[in-house]
């Protein structure tokens, strides 16, 4: 037989601290993408449009998040597994 596999063939994963000293939330229902060659937008939002037409839209945006493609890619794969992960516990979102 071969020699057994070593610690250092394994990927090692990084020590994470978050640090929220400067976080805030907020609520969002809306959000957009756009995209160029180096870079991804994202524009989050507020819609407060229950009663009108979808041609009278008005949204109040409260953050742009400015991705490059590499992490707005790791956030897709995130996003993803989350929406699955939350579909096979209450069901399917339509």
């Amino acid at each position: 037989g071969g020699k057994p596999a070593q610690a250092a063939e394994q990927p090692t994963q990084a020590n994470v601290r978050w640090n929220t000293q400067g976080l805030k939330s907020s609520y969002a229902n809306f959000c957009n993408a756009t995209s160029t060659r180096e870079e991804v937008v994202l524009n989050v939002g507020v819609s407060n449009n229950w009663d009108r037409t979808p041609r009278d839209m008005e949204i109040e945006l409260a953050h742009r998040i400015v991705l490059s493609p590499f992490a707005a890619k790791r956030l897709s794969g995130i996003l993803v597994k989350l929406i699955g992960e939350y579909e096979s516990r209450y069901g399917e979102l339509k």
